[in-house]
């Protein structure tokens, strides 16, 4: 058997960017628009899911991805962009700031304000996280395809009722999960068609972020990403 062409994959690939590209579409409805397999259509979509290229609906629908948005803006992408708000997040709540984006089962650090002095929580720009540990994972966790999370679950350290929780009130926290004595406050930020690009956070030592957040640190985080939001449209 010879091996697959991968511009032939590649141009399948492109066929679905194409299916979703003015209106989000079901699996049956990429195989309608494409004349593909169905199997080969949702193994290119979820591959193409787990590169941000397309996202899932809340109706479980392929519709495009946030990553699009980000490479047709070219240098000015989400991560400068929030980096000049996490400036402002850390001043805010003295706490080291951390803008993470989804790649797959990862997520990524690609912006960061750090602490100035005293006790930090140091999260590299280029750090990659799991999805299944701390605040940010949460936030990002929360708004994926219930077939996703189901996944990623039995090996996380939160529930399926951490991420309602998120959901409903639209910021998360967690205290230790990621590293001991550690805790974190995040909340997402979406594009203007309400997909999640990334989630904002800050983190810092449980004894001064505490088990309870203040409601000043999480407006404050609240706001920041509001502010990324409106900045990245």
């Amino acid at each position: 058997m010879g091996q697959p062409n991968p511009v032939a994959v590649l141009d399948k690939a492109v066929s679905i960017l194409h299916a979703v590209a003015h209106e989000p579409a079901t699996l049956a409805e990429l195989v309608a628009r494409t004349g593909l397999p169905r199997a080969t259509a949702h193994r290119l979509a979820v591959a193409l899911e787990g590169h941000r290229l397309v996202r899932r609906t809340d109706s479980g629908s392929w519709a495009p991805g946030p990553a699009l948005a980000e490479l047709g803006r070219g240098t000015a992408d989400v991560g400068e962009i929030a980096a000049r708000h996490l400036v402002t997040l850390r001043d805010a709540t003295g706490e080291s700031a951390q803008f993470y984006v989804r790649d797959g089962a990862t997520r990524v650090c690609v912006a960061a304000a750090e602490r100035t002095s005293g006790l930090r929580d140091t999260v590299p720009v280029g750090a990659r996280l799991p999805m299944t540990a701390g605040s940010a994972a949460h936030a990002l966790l929360a708004f994926m395809p219930a077939d996703e999370v189901t996944r990623l679950l039995p090996s996380a350290s939160f529930t399926a009722r951490t991420l309602l929780d998120v959901r409903r009130r639209g910021w998360a926290h967690s205290v230790a999960e990621r590293e001991a004595g550690v805790a974190s406050l995040s909340a997402p930020v979406r594009d203007a068609t309400g997909a999640v690009l990334g989630a904002v956070s800050i983190s810092g030592p449980v004894e001064r972020l505490g088990r309870r957040p203040s409601p000043d640190v999480v407006g404050a985080v609240l706001d920041a990403a509001a502010a990324i939001s409106r900045a990245a449209r």
